[in-house]
């Protein structure tokens, strides 16, 4: 049986408990998007669990869809995440980047040009955040020039992860962005080899993975997956056979980790899809400390993921261990730009 103390090898590397830190846009770095002084302070404190994964990390400047998200393409940018790299190990943690293109969920005031997708469907909704308030724009569609492109950017972006001492690399398969918008029937219309069949709308993902387990070895390769497709407007003829096939397919490749983002219900696909992958599966969204511990003493996942807790709670660990009270969390700092809502949640010990 396993539970969340106990250690756990993940391809290549081994985390000293399978407590997770969920990806997280906290919007707290600047134009030049360098990691900065207060996100080190923020992952420091959150190196009790035994595996984190960044906030999203866009690998280009064409791939941003939100001011003051960090990113990865620059030796400058990769310099600033050593240092929170650095900074977790100290603590026996380890540390994966996740790798982040939004596609069309962007705007031409964020990028300077038209958002790009597989194809050129628009988003219902409006643009996360911008004010005043303004509807999603309708993307252009990237030719296989532009996706060869866009796939070099994730392969070098994995290179500066080396770099910058990450133990892993998390592709961002999930939540509505590019590679989604690849993978789903009603965001690819496409009608080359990457549209119509699952195989094709499937090969941009692989092929980027493929990339990646080329600058960073299969073992320190993870996909992060949104099943239930709750985001930007997502829809699928067949998600059952979509997610079959992208799971089947990481397997072969023998990658470290998926981290599944899907609520526990009795139409939940992770465990089915578990079954076929036999490297670590994280289990994310919705989980309390009970239903966490539930699913690790089953061994029907071999880690869990929290978000909103650990904004909240830096010592999660801790007061899951104690069975201690957790912090409220403020929502209307999660995109401030300030310490208020991001390092100055208090521990155990200062409340």
């Amino acid at each position: 049986m396993a539970e969340l103390t106990t250690a756990l090898k993940i391809g290549d590397f081994e985390i000293k408990n399978r407590l997770v830190l969920a990806p997280l846009t906290r919007a707290r770095s600047d134009a030049s998007r360098v990691p900065n002084a207060l996100m080190l302070e923020y992952y420091q404190q959150r190196a009790n669990a035994g595996l984190l994964l960044t906030e999203a990390t866009v690998i280009s400047p064409q791939a941003a869809g939100y001011y003051n998200t960090p990113g990865l393409w620059n030796q400058a940018q990769a310099e600033a995440w050593k240092k929170i790299t650095d900074a977790v190990h100290l603590q026996g943690a380890k540390i994966a980047v996740q790798l982040w293109h939004v596609g069309r969920i962007s705007d031409p005031e964020i990028i300077g040009e038209t958002p790009v997708s597989a194809s050129a469907v628009k988003a219902a909704g409006h643009v996360s955040l911008l004010r005043p308030k303004r509807d999603y724009v309708t993307p252009r569609a990237l030719d296989v020039a532009e996706i060869k492109k866009i796939i070099a950017d994730y392969k070098h972006a994995a290179v500066l992860a080396n770099q910058a001492g990450f133990d892993a690399v998390e592709l961002h398969a999930a939540n509505g962005y590019l590679v989604e918008q690849f993978l789903f029937s009603n965001t690819n219309q496409r009608q080359d080899q990457y549209g119509g069949s699952i195989e094709n709308r499937a090969r941009f993902l692989l092929e980027v993975v493929d990339a990646l387990i080329e600058a960073c070895g299969a073992g320190r390769v993870g996909v992060h997956l949104s099943p239930r497709a709750l985001s930007h407007d997502m829809l699928d003829d067949n998600r059952i056979a979509l997610f079959s096939y992208v799971v089947e397919q990481l397997n072969l490749r023998k990658i470290a980790f998926i981290f599944s983002r899907e609520h526990l219900a009795e139409d939940s696909m992770g465990p089915m899809l578990r079954q076929k992958f036999d490297g670590a599966w994280i289990a994310n969204e919705s989980l309390d400390f009970d239903s966490a511990q539930q699913l690790l003493a089953d061994n029907a996942v071999d880690a869990v993921a929290f978000g909103l807790a650990y904004i909240a709670n830096p010592d999660l660990l801790q007061r899951f261990q104690e069975n201690a009270a957790l912090n409220e969390l403020n929502p209307t700092t999660l995109y401030a730009d300030s310490a208020e809502g991001y390092t100055d949640y208090p521990t155990l010990a200062e409340a």
